[in-house]
């Protein structure tokens, strides 16, 4: 038995799929099912069943699963007493925070500056990567939260829902678009895009609505953050769909914005570990960074959601 195959069990447990527990551990299927097979034969208790070419729990997996989760906690807890003592030792608290990369460039510095200035205990460990990474890496325990989009693809957070925003259309200075209030798919037939990668859940509504439209889109660079988006269009290599909110923390770029048509909504949340306490620290930094985010962006660009909203 080993951390891997405990890792295997549980996201398989949690799942119930070998195909998403891969997903979340970002591991081929046929990694995670020869996992399962080593974890089983090493036990020599019989964990599954097997039918129809598909896996499934037996009451001795049930029943192993809380040890399981136990023994996972108690390594992660391990790993991370080990960098807390790397970081800052034994009297500091170290806070690990998963944010989306235009957000950590943009925001995080500023709020790493006043939050460690007010609780010189701290010690933050900033993580920055697409909305999914955040989500594998609060329930693999690698942070202690993660500010994503919502609704999430896992199960197994609490998700804190507090802003949404929509989609915007961003051009160059000059463009000739710009004589438009706002910019719809079919006005975007023949012109240069720069868009979000392909595995960005937003790329799949852009592509949704240059299909409806029977709009080829011409698209002359993909990149994967708002942030590097909204530099290719200063640059004027094109235009791009991106979220309101973080295309409004680059008001220094020579970009305009428009209302993109038809609207796609993004919400806003900080994902924690389901039924995993939290340190104070956490819910206080979570708070600086969603006045930092309303102070950036401008009321415009945003709608808060209030406490208790679904997140669904």
């Amino acid at each position: 038995m080993n951390y891997k195959q405990l890792e295997a069990f549980r996201a398989f447990m949690t799942t119930g799929s070998t195909i998403e527990a891969a997903d979340r551990l970002g591991l081929s299927q046929s990694a995670v099912s020869r996992l399962l097979s080593q974890f089983e034969a090493d036990l020599g208790v019989a964990l599954f069943e097997r039918r129809k070419g598909r896996l499934h729990p037996t009451e001795q997996a049930e029943a192993l699963l809380p040890d399981a989760e136990h023994m996972l906690a108690g390594a992660n807890g391990f790993h991370r007493h080990v960098n807390q003592l790397r970081l800052g030792g034994p009297r500091r608290t170290l806070i690990r925070v998963q944010m989306p990369t235009t957000i950590a460039h943009l925001i995080m510095p500023g709020v790493a500056s006043a939050f460690m200035a007010d609780h010189p205990e701290a010690v933050l460990e900033v993580f920055s990567g697409a909305y999914e990474h955040g989500e594998l890496s609060v329930l693999g325990r690698e942070v202690d939260m993660s500010l994503l989009r919502i609704p999430t693809q896992n199960h197994g957070l609490d998700v804190a829902p507090f802003m949404s925003t929509e989609a915007v259309c961003i051009l160059p200075a000059g463009h000739p678009l710009l004589r438009l209030n706002e910019i719809a798919a079919s006005d975007l037939d023949d012109v240069d895009l720069v868009l979000l990668g392909r595995q960005r859940p937003l790329r799949h509504d852009i592509d949704m609505a240059f299909r409806h439209a029977r709009v080829r889109p011409r698209i002359r660079a993909e990149v994967h953050s708002v942030d590097m988006a909204c530099r290719f269009v200063a640059q004027g290599l094109g235009v791009s769909i991106v979220n309101g909110l973080l295309a409004s923390l680059n008001r220094d770029l020579p970009i305009e914005r428009r209302p993109f048509r038809p609207a796609i909504e993004y919400r806003f949340g900080i994902a924690t570990l389901q039924g995993q306490q939290v340190h104070p620290l956490v819910p206080a930094l979570s708070a600086r960074i969603i006045d930092a985010l309303k102070a950036a962006a401008g009321a415009d660009t945003y709608r808060l959601i209030t406490p208790g909203a679904e997140a669904a």
